[in-house]
Formats: C-alpha cells, sequence, structure tokens
C-alpha cells in the first residue's frame, strides 16, 4: 500500500504543483532545516480572509518538495484561520508514510513558513 504513496509523493517531487514565485506576494515567507539542507519560501496572495493563490520555491529532499506541492494544492481556497489551524497530524495523513523524527522536519517545513508567512500582517 505505501508503494501507492511513495509514487505520489515522487510524482509531486518530480512535477511539483505551484512551484514558482508571485509578484507582490500579500505574504511570504522563508526558512530551512540546516539539518538537511531543505530550503523553501512561500509567497501567498489573498482575497480576503481565503488563500487565492499560493507559491513556493526552494529545493531539497522529496519529502519536502512533496509536502510543499501537496499542501499547496489542499489550501487554495481555503480561509486563513483554517490554515492556521492545520498540524503536523494532518501532513502526516497527506503523505501516507510513516516519518521519522528527522523526516517530520522535512515534511512539515512548508508549512511551518506557510503559517510564518500568514502571521505577518500586511507583509508584501
Amino acid at each position: 500500500m505505501f508503494d501507492v504513496y511513495q509514487e505520489e509523493i515522487l510524482e509531486h517531487y518530480k512535477h511539483p504543483h505551484h512551484k514558482g514565485t508571485i509578484e507582490h506576494p500579500d505574504r511570504f515567507a522563508h526558512g530551512n532545516n540546516p539539518v538537511c539542507g531543505d530550503d523553501i519560501t512561500m509567497y501567498v496572495k489573498l482575497e480576503g480572509d481565503k488563500i487565492a493563490d499560493v507559491r513556493f520555491d526552494g529545493r531539497g529532499c522529496a519529502i519536502s518538495q512533496a509536502s510543499a506541492s501537496m499542501l499547496t494544492d489542499r489550501i487554495v481556497g481555503m480561509k486563513l484561520e483554517d490554515v492556521m489551524k492545520l498540524t503536523t497530524d494532518d501532513i502526516k495523513e497527506m503523505l501516507h508514510i510513516p516519518l521519522s523524527a528527522v523526516r517530520i522536519k522535512c515534511a512539515t517545513l512548508s508549512l511551518k513558513v506557510l503559517q510564518e508567512a500568514l502571521v505577518q500582517e500586511g507583509a508584501k
């Protein structure tokens, strides 16, 4: 069963969704995982209290990049308050594979950076 999920992760890694930047984002933040070298910047365009568009840029392992791709798919159209409620468990559920403590940090980097971006009121 894990093979199906591993294939999905590899597909998101090879062909990430929402990869790139947004000119003049309403919010953005950058973060990295110095242990393994993952590096992500999240860019967000808002429409009222909802995510109108989101992009990520950076580099890293398959888990970090696939997680960012899957997360961006999930949050477009979501209310900010709902995005802020997402947790490590939501990321683990999205990936559907067992993750070691080190891999959890890879998988959740994009969520951490996204939530940091969203709390930066009026960041341009």
